[in-house]
């Protein structure tokens, strides 16, 4: 469904507690919204009835039944970088993305 890279999966290890890591990971959902029609929203929780769960590098990552629709065969990265520090999302099926990253077209 989706990959989450090696860089991303440390990341969440830094926002989820060990304790707390069997029951809460990233949540992706899509929502309409930002200049393209639709966005990505991210929070760490723990999945939603209907999610998909991918786990990957010792974490989980939870895609919401929407965002399943929208993200199939995407790659979950993280940058850290001076100017685009952030988790990003490569989605191969958005026609048009926004400048900031966040917004896309399907």
């Amino acid at each position: 469904m989706i990959e989450v890279t090696e860089a991303a999966a440390t990341q969440i290890k830094e926002l989820v507690p060990d304790e707390k890591r069997s029951s809460e990971g990233l949540r992706i959902f899509v929502k309409t919204g930002g200049c393209s029609g639709l966005q990505y929203a991210m929070t760490i929780a723990p999945p939603e009835a209907e999610d998909h769960i991918t786990d990957a590098h010792g974490v989980q990552v939870y895609l919401d039944q929407e965002g399943q629709k929208y993200l199939q065969g995407s790659v979950i990265d993280f940058s850290d970088d001076l100017v685009n520090t952030g988790f990003r999302i490569q989605n191969p099926n958005a026609k048009q993305t926004c400048g900031c990253g966040t917004s896309f077209e399907a």
